[in-house]
């Protein structure tokens, strides 16, 4: 089989690399990929994730038998949908089962209409109205631009000033233009967070290892919301009997409700969750394709052929099955200095083949270029430095290992990736 990935990012990387594992894979090509990427896939500079036309175009030269497509902006602007026209098969949803992530307006809704568990919640477009609301609350909320903005649209508020201070950002200073034409207010959940995927062909599922992300920026969940600064599989705190209640109260009745409402979802699933101390699970956000970067750390524990779940989710043939993985593994991202705001590119990136070089080591490129003889910085979260071991605590050591070796001017990190798993 030949697989087209679309996308430059470390996600989808992180997908090369899988992808190229698989014995049923004769040959993996990415679009426009990175040069991260280059020893596991043909690179097509040229054609965009975005470039439906130049997708085509390069799955008919190359005789593709699979698209995957990794990052969300794509799927909301119905790339999907325009190669599937082409009579493609195609791993991710339809333009308008891709709402559930590309607004959080109609998500909260759908959500509403089909009883699954989620904050409480109001829409604005009125910045004054918003203002008057978050301050007849008087407590924490979220605050969330309601279309994409690269993970980064999100404020979590510990009380009226500081969501005031979000929503004129969101609304008046246009932060995240067109996305933040209109806001949703949330209640602010306590509890516990946790990823969980469910690959799908619309009816049948297929679960991935739970994993936990780290969305802010500093230590101790401090600082801005970013795209997410590592992550780790498993979490403890899905049990048994919490995935019992995700799949039976969230993932099931999210897509029946998507199919009685003639959107039906095929691809991933992905499921951000508050679990809170009586272990019930309510949503906190939808996403339609793997995350970045829990997806570097879910393929370096993940033991199965990945390409079997893709190509069955996008021909609508899913077989019902366990994902094979191994005991764990941590991510940790390092991001240019300033990231989730402003940073510069072009610092020269040192210690990478050192760190490659470390046992159950994988590092997935996303912001990163090369120049001359060596890299260079050329985003805001540069590099996913995974590890697996025999337990979280193991792989943590192990990725951290291998961070300690990288270097680049202003780079930043957090150093609590996991610590919250280690024991437990």
């Amino acid at each position: 089989m030949r697989v087209l990935v679309a996308g430059s990012g470390g996600r989808e990387h992180a997908l090369v690399w899988k992808i190229a594992r698989s014995p049923l894979v004769e040959r993996v090509f990415a679009a426009p990929g990175n040069d991260g990427m280059a020893a596991d896939a043909t690179l097509v500079p040229d054609v965009t994730a975005g470039d439906a036309e130049g997708l085509i175009r390069v799955a008919r030269e190359n005789d593709i038998e699979l698209v995957v497509i990794g990052p969300e902006d794509p799927l909301a602007d119905g790339v999907a949908d325009r190669l599937r026209e082409a009579g493609l098969a195609v791993f991710g949803p339809s333009a308008a089962a891709a709402q559930l992530e590309g607004s959080k307006t109609f998500a909260r809704e759908f959500m509403a209409r089909h009883g699954v568990p989620q904050p409480r919640f109001r829409v604005f477009r009125d910045l004054e109205r918003a203002i008057a609301a978050v301050k007849e609350e008087g407590g924490p909320c979220v605050v969330k631009a309601d279309g994409l903005a690269a993970g980064k649209g999100v404020a979590v508020c510990d009380g009226p000033v500081e969501a005031e201070l979000a929503l004129r950002e969101i609304l008046a200073d246009r932060r995240f233009g067109a996305a933040g034409d209109q806001v949703v207010i949330e209640e602010r959940l306590i509890g516990e967070e946790a990823s969980y995927y469910a690959i799908t062909d619309g009816e049948q599922v297929v679960t991935l290892v739970p994993a936990q992300d780290h969305k802010r920026a500093l230590d101790g969940d401090r600082g801005e919301n970013t795209g997410g600064m590592g992550a780790y599989v498993p979490a403890p705190v899905v049990s048994e009997a919490v995935e019992k209640r995700i799949l039976e109260e969230i993932v099931h009745p999210t897509l029946r409700g998507m199919r009685e409402e003639g959107t039906p979802f095929s691809g991933v699933l992905y499921v951000g969750l508050m679990i809170d101390a009586d272990e019930t699970p309510r949503v906190i956000e939808f996403n339609v394709r793997f995350g970045d970067p829990e997806t570097q750390a879910l393929f370096v524990q993940m033991s199965s052929d990945l390409v079997p779940l893709l190509h069955g989710a996008a021909t609508g043939h899913l077989s019902p099955q366990t994902v094979a993985t191994e005991d764990a593994a941590v991510c940790v991202v390092l991001a240019s200095g300033g990231y989730p705001r402003g940073y510069e590119k072009g610092k020269p990136i040192a210690g990478l083949a050192a760190a490659e070089a470390l046992p159950g080591v994988a590092i997935c490129r996303a912001g990163r270029r090369r120049e001359g003889d060596g890299f260079v910085t050329n985003g805001g979260r540069v590099l996913g430095v995974a590890a697996r071991g025999r337990d979280v605590a193991s792989a943590r050591r192990c990725a951290y290992a291998a961070a300690d070796l990288i270097q680049f001017e202003g780079m930043q990190r957090r150093d609590d990736i996991a610590a919250r798993a280690e024991g437990r």
